[in-house]
């Protein structure tokens, strides 16, 4: 294990960072997690989770991996998951983080592609859809099980091994003393892209970029041993790795794992965290089951109605944005305090009541989104950044926050607009190019560093605005480009339609399909006098237009051409289990272009 650094300046690989974190405050607290044998919640300390740490890592230096060897990691977040991912950096092995809902032939493609030597997995039963796909694995030495149920060996296949068994296994003292600690320019993980389209990437980031990332992190939100963190994200991702996961390392902070996703509404409440590291998805779910609430809420839902119009005019002019105007604004001084007790502090109560910061990233957050929660007094932050920038760009701050923007660039990250309006990126914490893929490296990455984020974008006063995806930009065959992913986050502030997909490439018009909200459609529905629960009213001239009706109210902030005229509704939500979503929660367009392909042809027929 490397001797402690003398500060977190001096830190310059993830192995450093934790040896340093452990030492300079061994008691605090580093990890909360629930026992679900005991139903309490224990805690770790940085130095029991450093030498939880050393545990894990003994085996992998018995093993006699190669450095650079690939360790993949297919489990929950939770300690399990932290002590592997350490021991490889203390090893100088590789993390490969994979979601622990994937399916399996995405896992078996990325364990062939970056030629994994062990396999970190939680259950047999996940081994064995693996290795069902039947990809060959030639460079797969071992996998280990860590609930301890370790299926039939097969032959001429990998050691199968329970935790127990592989924690067993002890180095020699030469091994040991041989160890080779990882340098800057090491790889400190594969990362795979999400893959919205094509097979995946396998995104490799050094320690030096991972480590500038989160000092230029730290340096801006500036957490410390008294945040507590909630992580639920997917520690595959590395929004959560870098910002939910090395952050809190470098802070000193306490990271609780969640139990669930669908636990989450219960754990915000129980863990009371003070920074939360969210994508969009979530902050929607909350908005739509309040617009529920609210839809039948009578004289509560005027009261929210004006808390939000009211925080909204506070949090302008506190940032100094332009304020909406209003007759009743000179006495905002004076209702506040009781549209704060009455409609801000029950809201910020679902999420602990504690929250110091906020942050939303992965994907756009939706105006109307933004307005409510930080109209009712949450602190919340949206950035931008990729996993090839590992991968904060941008963020605003409490201080300096345009929701409208993505703030301005972290410090030593460079930005420019290039072609195309395209942004570009140059800094530490660009990655060193893609696995195998050297002609992909080639078409983003310039030799002098830039990066081509593929996003289309405007710099103005050192904030950037984010326009769209150049790829994903529509044209329709009138010669009209809409940006699809920001009429979704607009048809999405309907608390009828829980997730929206446009369309219109190469066609007369844009048209759209929509999961509807079950509450909502069974609302509408009952006024329209049609049966909920009949699956061909959804396909009914009288629910499709009322949908439109919604659709256009929505949207009607969009230029004319970019109103979707024609609809398709569904009450199958699109999930990462069925590949409608990546792991970040972002549209597999593909996937559903391919899904409802059909009903999407009978769109521009009608």
């Amino acid at each position: 294990m490397p001797s402690p650094v003398a500060a977190l300046s001096d830190v310059q690989t993830l192995a450093e960072l934790l040896v340093w974190r452990a030492a300079t405050t061994p008691d605090g607290q580093a990890y909360r997690q629930f026992d679900a044998a005991t139903r309490q919640w224990q805690t770790w300390t940085w130095r029991e989770a450093a030498e939880a740490v050393t545990r894990w890592a003994r085996p992998l230096v018995a093993m006699g991996l190669e450095r650079g060897a690939r360790v993949s990691i297919l489990l929950p977040n939770g300690v399990d998951a932290m002590c592997i991912d350490q021991a490889c950096h203390a090893t100088a092995c590789v993390p490969v983080p994979l979601h622990a809902i994937d399916n399996p032939a995405s896992v078996a493609y990325i364990l062939a592609d970056s030629a994994v030597s062990l396999l970190v997995v939680q259950t047999a039963a996940q081994w064995d859809a693996i290795a069902s796909v039947g990809t060959p694995l030639p460079a797969l030495r071992a996998v280990v099980f860590t609930d301890n149920g370790v299926p039939p060996q097969q032959a001429g296949g990998p050691l199968l091994q329970s935790l127990t068994d592989w924690l067993a296994q002890q180095p020699s003292p030469g091994q040991w003393a041989a160890v080779s600690l990882p340098g800057a320019e090491d790889l400190a993980a594969i990362v795979y892209t999400s893959g919205t389209t094509g097979k995946p990437k396998g995104v490799m980031l050094s320690h030096g970029n991972v480590v500038a990332n989160v000092k230029a992190v730290f340096s801006q939100i500036a957490p410390g041993p008294q945040d507590v963190f909630l992580s639920f994200l997917p520690l595959s991702h590395t929004f959560e790795r870098t910002a939910g996961y090395y952050l809190p390392i470098a802070a000193g902070a306490c990271v609780a794992y969640a139990r669930s996703v669908a636990q989450l509404a219960d754990d915000l409440k129980i863990i009371q965290p003070t920074v939360l590291i969210s994508v969009p998805r979530i902050y929607e779910r909350v908005y739509a089951k309040l617009q529920e609430t609210l839809a039948t809420a009578g004289w509560k839902a005027r009261i929210f109605a004006a808390a939000e119009a009211v925080g909204w005019r506070r949090f302008c002019r506190q940032q100094q944005l332009p304020c909406p105007s209003s007759p009743w604004a000179i006495l905002d001084g004076v209702v506040w305090p009781v549209l704060n007790r009455l409609a801000a502090r029950p809201l910020l109560a679902q999420f602990g009541g504690r929250l110091r910061v906020a942050v939303s990233g992965g994907a756009p957050l939706s105006p109307v989104l933004a307005r409510c929660f930080l109209g009712l007094g949450m602190p919340l932050l949206q950035g931008y950044g990729m996993t090839e920038t590992s991968p904060i760009v941008a963020a605003n701050l409490l201080q300096d926050n345009d929701p409208t923007t993505v703030g301005r660039a972290l410090p030593g990250v460079e930005v420019r607009i290039g072609e195309n309006r395209e942004l570009q990126v140059r800094g530490p914490s660009v990655m060193k190019g893609y696995l195998n893929r050297p002609e992909d490296t080639a078409k983003v990455l310039s030799p002098d560093g830039w990066l081509g984020t593929g996003d289309q974008a405007s710099i103005e006063n050192g904030r950037i605005r984010i326009l769209g995806r150049i790829k994903e930009i529509i044209v329709t065959s009138t010669g009209e480009k809409v940006p699809p992913g920001d009429l979704e986050l607009a048809l999405t502030s309907d608390p009828l339609f829980a997730q929206a997909f446009v369309v219109g490439e190469l066609r007369p018009f844009i048209a759209a399909v929509v999961v509807l909200n079950p509450t909502e459609w069974r609302r509408l529905a009952a006024g329209l006098q049609l049966n909920p629960d009949d699956p061909t009213c959804l396909q009914s001239a009288a629910a499709r237009q009322a949908a439109l009706d919604r659709i256009k109210r929505a949207a009607a902030s969009f230029p004319h051409y970019a109103v979707p005229r024609a609809v398709c509704l569904t009450l199958e939500p699109w999930t990462i289990e069925n590949t409608m979503m990546t792991p970040t929660l972002k549209l597999k367009r593909n996937n559903l272009m391919s899904k409802f392909a059909e009903d999407i042809e009978r769109l521009y027929q009608r």
